[in-house]
C-alpha cells in the first residue's frame, strides 16, 4: 500500500491545523499500539502520520505567529484616541515531506526516509492596536504607555481531492494581547516596547479518503502565545525595528485511521495527539512611513526546542531553525 493514502495529512496541516505527539528517544509512539492484528496493520500508518505532523508543526506555528506583534512598529501608540489596523502575510520556505514515494507496511512500523520539497508555507492575518494609556512624562519622552492588541485569523472550509475541512465553530478566530511602551520615541530616544499576544487557529475537523482508506481528525486546536521586546527608531520616512522573544505552540486533536490491504480493512485509533513546543524568535523590520499609511517588511528566524521522530526526512529535523518573512500595510493615526 502506498503511503500516498495517508500522505494527505501533510496537506491538512497546510490548510489549518497541526497535531502531533511528542516522541521519546525516537521510538515508536505509545499511541501506535500493536496489541492485536488490526492495530499492528495500522501501526506504520499511525507512526508516519504522527511524524509528518511533528515535522510540519513548527513551520505552521511560525506561519501563524511571525515576528513583531504589529508589523513595522517599535513602540506604543501614545494614548486614548490613537489606533492602527493592518493586514500582513507571514511566510516561510517550508519543507514538505514527499509521502507518495514511501510504502506503508501492514506488518508493523518500519523506518522510512522521506524526500523533502521546498514550498512557501504561510497564513494571512489582520491585526489592530488601540491606545489605552499615554504614559508618564519622562524628560523628552514618555514611559509606560499601554496599548491593547487584537488579531484575526481566517481559515476557509474546503473539499477537494478527497479531503474535507470543516470548521464547526466558524472560520474566524480572534487573538488578543497588550503592548507596554517602556519608552516612547522622541528626537533623542528610540522607542522600546514589550508585547504579549495569543493567537489561535479555528477549531477544525478533517476527513480524508483515498480509495478504501480514511483518516479522520476532529477537535483540532492550535494555540500560540508570543512575547517580544522591540526597539524602534524613525529616520525620516524610513523606520527600523529590531526585536526578539519567545514563541509557544500548543496543538491538540483526536485522530483515527483506516488502511485497506487485499480487501481487509485495518482500523487504528482514536489517537489523542498533542504537542507543545517553545522556540526563540529574533527579527528585524523595515518600514516606509507616510501620513496615516505604513508599508512594512520583516525578516526573522526561529530556533530551539527538541522534536524527535521515528521516521527521517532527508537529513532535516522537525526542530531545525527556520527563517521567515512578512509583508504588510498599516493605517492609523
Amino acid at each position: 500500500m502506498k503511503l500516498s493514502r495517508i500522505g494527505v495529512l501533510a496537506a491538512l496541516g497546510i490548510t489549518g491545523g497541526v497535531f502531533v505527539a511528542p516522541l521519546g528517544a525516537q521510538g515508536i509512539d505509545s499511541r501506535c499500539s500493536a496489541g492485536n492484528f488490526a492495530q499492528l496493520g495500522a501501526q506504520d500508518a499511525c507512526q508516519k502520520a504522527i511524524d509528518i505532523f511533528a515535522f510540519m508543526a513548527p513551520q505552521l506555528g511560525i506561519g501563524l505567529v511571525g515576528g513583531n506583534a504589529t508589523l513595522g512598529t517599535g513602540g506604543a501608540l501614545g494614548g486614548i484616541g490613537r489606533f492602527s489596523i493592518g493586514i500582513r502575510g507571514n511566510g516561510i520556505q517550508g519543507r514538505l515531506p514527499q509521502v507518495g514515494d514511501v510504502n506503508a507496511s501492514v506488518t508493523g512500523a518500519v523506518r522510512s526516509d522521506y524526500g523533502v520539497d521546498d514550498q512557501v508555507v504561510g497564513l494571512p492575518a489582520v491585526e489592530g492596536a488601540v491606545g489605552l494609556l499615554g504614559g508618564i512624562p519622562l524628560g523628552v519622552t514618555h514611559a509606560l504607555a499601554l496599548d491593547a492588541l487584537v488579531s484575526a485569523t481566517y481559515v476557509p472550509e474546503l473539499s477537494s481531492n478527497g479531503v474535507a475541512v470543516s470548521l464547526p465553530d466558524g472560520s474566524l478566530k480572534l487573538g488578543y494581547g497588550a503592548r507596554l511602551g517602556v519608552l516612547q520615541e522622541s528626537f533623542a530616544t528610540p522607542s522600546v516596547a514589550v508585547t504579549y499576544l495569543r493567537r489561535d487557529l479555528p477549531t477544525t475537523s478533517i476527513d480524508a479518503t483515498s480509495g478504501d482508506d480514511r483518516i479522520s481528525v476532529s477537535g483540532v486546536g492550535v494555540k500560540t502565545s508570543a512575547w517580544r521586546a522591540v526597539v524602534g527608531k524613525s529616520l525620516g520616512v524610513l523606520g527600523v525595528a529590531l526585536g526578539g522573544g519567545q514563541d509557544r505552540y500548543d496543538s491538540r486533536a483526536t485522530a483515527t485511521v483506516r488502511v485497506t490491504e487485499a480487501g481487509i480493512a485495518l482500523d487504528g485509533g482514536p489517537y489523542a495527539l498533542a504537542q507543545k513546543v517553545t522556540r526563540s524568535n529574533m527579527f528585524a523590520d523595515l518600514s516606509l512611513n507616510f501620513p496615516f499609511v505604513k508599508l512594512a517588511a520583516e525578516i526573522g528566524r526561529v530556533s530551539g526546542g527538541t522534536i524527535d521522530t521515528y521516521n527521517t526526512f532527508s537529513g532535516k529535523r522537525a526542530d531545525d531553525p527556520l527563517t521567515y518573512a512578512s509583508v504588510g500595510l498599516r493605517i492609523g493615526n
